[in-house]
């Protein structure tokens, strides 16, 4: 068995993943490195996050209030907060990483993310319409005024985005 470690960045009302990243280790580089890819697609006005030292390090918190991002973190043991990432890793483990016997790093690396580019070009989403987390994350318009307000979203959103780390053994 391989122990990868995956952080995900997903805007949560289109599921698109915004930027992903595997490490066999659990420090805060790869989640910076993430979270400035992240950043390049989309800036969101709060990013929610759980509790991991990761993500409350100075380098990870720091570029959030770079960009004047709001940070929620996750209540302690509370799985709602964070439900749409839970939900994306169990797809994640039961379409792809379950079915696949990685034999180390490298096969995961190459496997997981020819499937993230699928979950977010190919696969629908009954939630969305049966439309693709690239479709609704491209077609989605902010209308604002001269003040900077937005008055309105289309389809009717807020702009949130989140990342999580999941620990995903993958067989061998």
């Amino acid at each position: 068995m391989y122990l990868v470690v995956i952080i995900v960045i997903m805007d949560w009302y289109s599921r698109y993943v915004l930027a992903r990243r595997l490490s066999n280790t659990l420090d805060a580089d790869f989640c910076v490195e993430a979270l400035e890819e992240a950043l390049k697609k989309d800036k969101p006005d709060i990013f929610n996050t759980d509790q991991g030292s990761q993500f409350t390090g100075k380098a990870f918190t720091k570029l959030l209030e770079k960009h004047g991002i709001k940070i929620s973190m996750d209540g302690k043991g509370s799985y709602r907060d964070n439900l749409f990432i839970e939900r994306l890793w169990r797809t994640v483990k039961y379409e792809e990483v379950y079915l696949k016997a990685y034999q180390n790093g490298k096969d995961a690396r190459i496997g997981i993310s020819a499937y993230f580019r699928f979950y977010n070009t190919a696969r629908p989403h009954q939630a969305l319409g049966y439309r693709t987390p690239e479709d609704v994350f491209t077609s989605t318009h902010f209308e604002e005024p001269e003040k900077g307000v937005i008055e309105s979203l289309t389809p009717g959103t807020i702009d949130t985005a989140g990342h999580y780390l999941n620990l995903v053994p993958l067989l061998s």
